[in-house]
């Protein structure tokens, strides 16, 4: 799979911009700030709907307009589509696919693949436990694209319960909380979706709806949990001989899910089903029902979770120096390329000025490791950070211009 053309209009930096593509190696240089990195970032949000660089859409919009549109075409062998996304902060986004009636944001995801290496990466080892459950949830989106729904149902439920807990928890302070005798047997509306949330008559948080919201969130919650589960069971193996392509005899690594409702998944052990992972879901929800209603927050679940990754006897957070984590990242974004292409559709590879961060031995292994792909883009501040073995096509980035060179 390649993009064979991106169109911007309005996004970031750029008013409107064309730039054609062709397979294989794309370099774009120029000095900091002239645009590089918008052009990766806009390819990277049509594969995962979110930005690597930034938690919201306002920045992606062009300072003064008040949308940015975002198309590319996409081939595939013998098959061609175009993508567009119009991105409009504060409101719902729009999607639509070979310019037909409008479709859902959520369903493009899929026909684009990336897999995006950038300065951000050192996150996955020395940053918050937020930032792996944000890798693993995008690997498992573009894996299966489906699960943009269940992620999306997942939050859905979790905000309408953290609603529910918090309205519980200032009406507590009160002194008129209701009980939650009876709960699981409050109103629910055709789909099993409790009908309220909120305080009843104005007396106090109705906490009878509780029990509906756990199952809500420990069936969604088990759906992800699983795909991550077994991610990380495919994942290991690829990682560890990534890592061991960048760091000869630097590990071993190891990936380890601990999960909020009492699961520490280890490599070997044999997958819980879905059934185990809801059942261990609700009673990990009633466990923590008491403390959770005193703090007003849904303590358990998937938005809770951590991947710890360790290397040698010690977990690399906080013990690995700069370089090692430099090498376990990379080894974790190699390994999700590596996954992708054997599951049948190369993504396009994206270095968001990668090589500067890296010293020469790390720059040419990598270099080395992902020049076969199908579609390579590179962003470079000068001409000279991209490793002779990346040639291909160049392109020069100034003033909001692209031009090929």
């Amino acid at each position: 799979m390649h993009v064979t053309h991106l169109s911007l209009a309005d996004f970031r930096s750029y008013a409107r911009v064309e730039v054609p593509l062709d397979p294989g190696v794309s370099a774009f240089v120029g000095a900091n700030g002239q645009g590089k990195t918008n052009l990766v970032e806009a390819i990277g949000y049509l594969a995962t709907l979110s930005s690597h660089r930034v938690s919201s859409d306002a920045p992606l919009v062009r300072a003064g307009a008040e949308r940015a549109v975002i198309r590319a075409a996409i081939t595939q062998g013998d098959r061609s589509q175009l993508v567009e996304l119009e991105l409009n902060p504060g409101r719902a986004n729009r999607a639509r696919i070979n310019r037909s009636s409008q479709v859902r944001p959520r369903d493009v995801v899929g026909i684009v693949r990336t897999v995006l290496f950038a300065p951000e990466d050192l996150a996955l080892v020395k940053g918050d436990p937020g930032d792996r459950r944000r890798f693993l949830d995008e690997l498992v989106t573009t894996r299966s694209p489906r699960m943009a729904g269940v992620r999306s149902d997942y939050e859905r439920v979790l905000r309408q319960r953290n609603s529910l807990l918090k309205s519980a928890a200032m009406a507590r302070r009160h002194g008129v909380t209701k009980s939650t005798r009876g709960a699981g047997r409050g109103s629910a509306d055709a789909s099993g979706t409790p009908e309220s949330t909120g305080s009843s008559g104005g007396s106090g948080a109705d906490l009878s709806t509780l029990d509906v919201w756990d199952q809500h969130l420990a069936h969604t919650g088990a759906e992800l949990l699983a795909q991550r589960i077994e991610l990380i069971r495919v994942l290991q193996p690829l990682t560890e001989k990534s890592y061991e392509s960048l760091a000869p005899g630097g590990g071993p690594i190891a990936l380890e899910y601990r999960s909020s409702a009492g699961l520490i998944i280890e490599q070997g052990d044999k997958p819980p089903s879905r059934q185990e992972l809801y059942d261990q879901l609700i009673v990990a929800l009633g466990e923590a029902r008491k403390q959770e209603i005193e703090r007003g927050v849904t303590l358990v679940g998937p938005h809770r979770d951590e991947l710890v990754l360790g290397l040698g006897q010690l977990p690399a957070k906080g013990y690995a120096s700069h370089g090692e984590c430099w090498s376990f990242a990379l080894a974790l974004r190699l390994a999700s390329y590596d996954l992708l292409r054997s599951e049948g559709n190369e993504p396009v590879l994206v270095l968001d000025d990668v090589f500067a961060e890296l010293d020469a031995r790390r720059r040419e292994r990598l270099a080395e490791l992902v020049a076969p792909g199908e579609q390579v883009l590179v962003t470079a501040a000068v001409d000279d950070d991209v490793p002779k073995v990346l040639s291909g096509a160049r392109y020069a980035v100034a003033d909001g211009e692209v031009g090929r060179l």
